[in-house]
């Protein structure tokens, strides 16, 4: 076993024009002054992070994570959330994601997913380049306007989509294992990833890609009613990063998982700050601690109701009161004995 390392924060729910969050540097050290030790770096806020240029110039990635390091911090991960969005959009939603591309591909659905795929493929060589070896994204979807089916979904509808889901994605995962690195889809609804049964599926149809991993983050198994501790009984050997992040489920007469429309505040299923919600963060950093996980706890804020700055604030010490130092003895070594092979058959009763 060893220590999961932390506490890390996912900067973008803090990216804004007004000190200290309007620059990459000032950012970094509001970041290390609150007692995060590490940051995850959303790609698509250029004025932060130059992600092409991070691909091409190993220069400049020394350089990146060169000032992170000399503010006493270390990247734990890039994120392409927002790109790997839109590898995979069903029409209905081309209006609504077009905002998460350059002007220049809005109203060009082709056009956009180029972009977005040679996006995260320049992850894969900016991740290498920083000496990263784990990438954070989403999936994309074709599927989710029909994961309640009404009308009743026709025969063979969801292995099509599962098809080519996994024929977007196979180059991608071939150009990160070219590169050492590993694509963790965070498992969310709205992706076509978004259960275990799901990711078993796109697993299958990429057969079994090593480099196609998980990001575990609780929160949106709460909303679902999902099992999140099981979950990791299932895919600890698949997850490669971490968010902390916290949610809470309260059912209602007259809502449930749908929330029916209401906005997050009413919604019988909302997300909330570090230790303000349901999940049991206590059994989650015991079952990844035994489980051997080797990477970072990235604080993820989401609340619909705390200030993001103390959620941040009091998302540092939750985390670093989780992280468990792990033993490097048995508890009860002082109560054993040296023994052989002979007296073990003895105590048997073999002899």
């Amino acid at each position: 076993m060893q220590t999961i390392k932390g506490p890390g924060i996912f900067l973008a729910q803090f990216l804004g024009e007004q000190p200290p969050f309007d620059t990459f540097e000032s950012i970094c050290r509001w970041a290390k002054e609150l007692g995060f030790k590490g940051i995850q770096i959303p790609t698509w806020a250029t004025s932060y992070f130059d992600l092409k240029q991070a691909a091409e110039s190993k220069t400049y990635a020394d350089e990146i994570k060169g000032k992170v390091n000399e503010l006493g911090l270390e990247i734990t991960e890039l994120s392409t959330h927002l790109q790997g969005q839109l590898v995979a959009v069903h029409p209905a939603y081309d209006q609504l994601f077009d905002s998460f591309a350059p002007a220049e591909y809005h109203n060009n659905p082709k056009a956009r997913t180029e972009w977005a795929v040679q996006q995260l493929k320049y992850a894969a060589q900016a991740s290498r380049n920083l000496g990263l070896d784990a990438h954070a994204t989403f999936s994309g979807a074709l599927l989710w306007h029909t994961v309640y089916p009404w009308p009743q979904r026709p025969q063979g509808l969801v292995d099509t989509g599962f098809t080519e889901l996994a024929k977007r994605w196979r180059p991608i995962l071939d150009v990160f294992d070219e590169n050492g690195v590993d694509v963790c889809y965070e498992i969310h609804p709205g992706e076509d990833l978004h259960d275990g049964v799901s990711y078993e599926r796109f697993l299958e149809k990429v057969d079994n890609h090593p480099r196609a991993c998980l990001l575990y983050d609780p929160s949106h198994f709460v909303l679902q009613c999902l099992d999140y501790l099981a979950y990791i009984d299932h895919y600890h050997e698949r997850i490669r990063m971490f968010h902390v992040k916290d949610a809470e489920f309260n059912p209602t007469g007259k809502q449930g998982v749908y929330g029916g429309y209401s906005g997050w505040v009413e919604r019988a299923g909302r997300f909330r700050s570090l230790g303000d919600g349901q999940v049991d963060f206590g059994a989650v950093f015991s079952k990844l601690t035994a489980y051997d996980f080797k990477g970072w706890a990235v604080m993820e804020w989401e609340c619909a109701l705390k200030h993001p700055e103390d959620g941040a604030r009091e998302g540092a010490a939750f985390i670093n009161d989780h992280i468990i130092r792990v033993t490097e003895k048995t508890f009860d070594d002082f109560a054993g004995g040296q023994a052989d092979e002979a007296s073990n058959r003895r105590l048997l009763g073999l002899d």
